[in-house]
């Protein structure tokens, strides 16, 4: 009877630490994407890069327009007007190139800033939750090449940052 005992006591002590030693793993890219602070990151840097651009296309359209006008004038306009009038349409192209480079470059900031700022309220989020759960390691889903759904804990991990991070400052 003892050795039956310790026997039932041993099969039980390795399936709780099997199941302790599982790797869960997480979709980081859903949860920056899906969290409210996310979205809404999202939503700002979208509107702001399509501000932007509506804005970069109207001054391209004006620079068009002024150079047919040139080409108009061509023959009409002497040699130095015409040459001065061409460079002075080139430095506003290459103005024009320098603003969205400079949007781009803004934008693409901003963003790395967000997903700075939500990783940096993700990783004790994750960690509590690893202590909370007894979970020993947590892998990124894209490094999977199959696993059991259950072993999952996005949602869970989302709903604890929304509670926590409502939105991120990117001004």
């Amino acid at each position: 009877m003892k050795k039956f005992i310790f026997i039932f006591i041993f099969f039980l002590s390795i399936s709780f630490n099997s199941y302790a030693a599982s790797p869960y793993f997480l979709d980081f890219k859903y949860v920056l994407n899906n969290s409210a602070a996310g979205k809404k990151a999202q939503t700002f840097l979208k509107s702001k890069l399509d501000k932007g651009i509506k804005s970069i296309q109207e001054k391209e359209k004006n620079i068009l327009s002024e150079e047919k006008k040139l080409i108009e004038q061509k023959k009409i306009l002497s040699s130095e007007d015409y040459k001065n009038k061409v460079n002075e349409l080139r430095s506003k192209v290459s103005s024009l190139q320098k603003e969205r480079n400079s949007l781009l470059n803004s934008v693409a900031k901003q963003r790395a800033k967000a997903k700075n700022e939500l990783l940096k309220t993700l990783n004790p989020i994750i960690k509590e939750y690893m202590k909370e759960n007894n979970i020993r390691m947590v892998l990124h889903k894209k490094s999977l090449l199959l696993a059991d759904e259950n072993l999952e804990i996005t949602d869970q991990i989302i709903k604890r940052l929304d509670k926590k991070l409502k939105s991120i400052k990117l001004n």
